[in-house]
């Protein structure tokens, strides 16, 4: 009787969406009859809620018609929607290339501008496929019911032939092309196999949504006008009421999608600015997260923070990193994007720790398609990691924030820290529409 409480009890704290790993073969599925739109008979759909590691919580989907042996898969998000579009330019010039993993949404439009080509987000569903795989859908879609149209438009069909051999090349590589693809709800993925170094081929930048995009993907903003200019009632926060109060507000958990509580403190980083820390625990499976937003918004120039970090005292630096800030570690090759570790008040130290734990939680040193060459350029990197800890490697951090919302402590007042080099800039067109300034006006408004 105890076992099968202690069963019971452990099948309760399983997570809806689990990793797909060797210790679980027979990963939970649910069987829907579903009807097959080839033959109009009824075929079997097979659902799988699963993580996609360094992504996100997805449902995979998977359709066979027994009938007339009819298949297709897909995926569907089943988290929040980012709050940025995602823009990802690939250049694709050897094999490998052509075997990158690919996380298309259904929202993820494909570009190919050596063809002057695009295939529309409506056209395709959401997947995990390869950039090979993308093409020869492609031309797989392309040739279907070539017959019918070889009669009635023998013109259109000449030249659809000609466009499908122009495609066929770009698999043989006949030379060097771009793949640009652009997800508005931002949840498209291509790998890096280059991890953790930097991706030379590859470049990602996020943007604003505009409020058509927002209504595509069914976020609608309520009018607001009335209660910003409601003033203050009896028993509502005032802004030094908030400055000392913590906040709490409902939410799920990101790990196991269980309810949990946010905490949420506006609070003053000496000799910096006002920024909000949100901290969530969940009492489910014990996950916990912290996360720093700017509370004064964006600042007129960017900034770029280079720190020397060569022993204990500097690990002891406070370090803000906001979630628009780029890292670098030259002396690794270590690029991060803005994404990969959101906004996060810190130290020098736990920057980098927190940079090995998600390193070390990689799927590359798990599961059946381990790639040999990455898990070894993973565990070469992390014993690298693991010197700079302690104190026997000297590295420089690299902080480059557009918003000039990033932030690391010095030990002088007076600005005379030798190990801390800080550097304004003007930001370019590109980093202005990453912000979402372009099309901002703020004067004659």
């Amino acid at each position: 009787m105890a076992e099968d409480r202690n069963q019971t009890t452990e099948e309760k704290t399983k997570p809806i969406f689990r990793n797909l790993t060797a210790d679980d073969p027979e990963p939970e599925t649910t069987e829907i009859e579903s009807l097959c739109m080839n033959c109009e008979k009824n075929g079997v759909t097979r659902l799988l809620l699963t993580k996609i590691p360094h992504y996100k919580d997805v449902v995979v989907m998977s359709f066979d018609c027994e009938h007339c042996g009819f298949q297709n898969n897909e995926i569907q998000n089943s988290g929040k929607i980012a709050e940025k579009g995602i823009r990802i330019k690939l250049q694709v010039k050897t094999p490998r290339d052509l075997n990158r993993q690919v996380v298309k949404s259904d929202y993820t439009s494909v570009k190919i501008p050596f063809l002057d080509f695009e295939i529309p987000s409506k056209s395709q569903r959401g997947e995990i496929t390869t950039i090979e795989g993308i093409i020869e859908r492609t031309i797989n879609g392309l040739e279907q019911d070539q017959s019918e149209r070889r009669e009635k438009y023998p013109d259109a069909a000449t030249q659809i032939d000609q466009f499908l051999e122009k495609l066929r090349k770009l698999k043989s590589l006949a030379e060097p092309f771009t793949m640009i693809f652009e997800d508005v709800s931002g949840e498209c993925h291509v790998e890096n196999p280059k991890a953790p170094l930097q991706d030379d081929g590859c470049v990602t930048v996020q943007f604003r949504r505009t409020t058509e995009q927002d209504h595509i993907l069914g976020i609608y903003s309520e009018n607001t006008d009335d209660t910003l200019l409601k003033p203050i009632q009896e028993g509502e926060y005032t802004l030094e009421q908030i400055e000392g109060e913590v906040l709490s507000f409902r939410t799920n958990c990101p790990e196991c999608n269980c309810p949990c509580e946010t905490n949420m403190k506006l609070t003053k980083i000496p000799h910096f600015k006002e920024v909000l820390i949100m901290a969530t625990v969940c009492e489910s499976c014990g996950h916990r997260t912290n996360e720093v937003k700017s509370g004064g918004g964006i600042e007129p120039m960017g900034v770029k923070i280079e720190v020397t970090v060569a022993g204990k005292e500097d690990f002891s630096r406070d370090l803000l990193k906001s979630e628009t800030c780029h890292m670098q570690i030259p002396e690794l090759e270590l690029e991060i994007g803005p994404a990969a570790l959101d906004g996060r008040f810190t130290t020098v130290e736990g920057i980098l720790v927190a940079i090995k734990e998600q390193l070390s939680s990689s799927t590359a040193f798990t599961g059946d398609s381990s790639d040999p060459e990455t898990v070894k350029r993973m565990v070469v990197f992390i014993s690298h990691l693991n010197e700079v800890l302690e104190g026997k490697q000297k590295i420089t951090l690299v902080l480059d924030d557009p918003a000039g919302n990033s932030y690391i402590q010095s030990f002088s007042d007076e600005g005379l820290d030798s190990g801390l080099k800080i550097t304004k800039y003007e930001r370019n067109f590109d980093q202005n529409e990453e912000l979402g300034l372009n099309d901002m006006k703020v004067q004659d408004y």
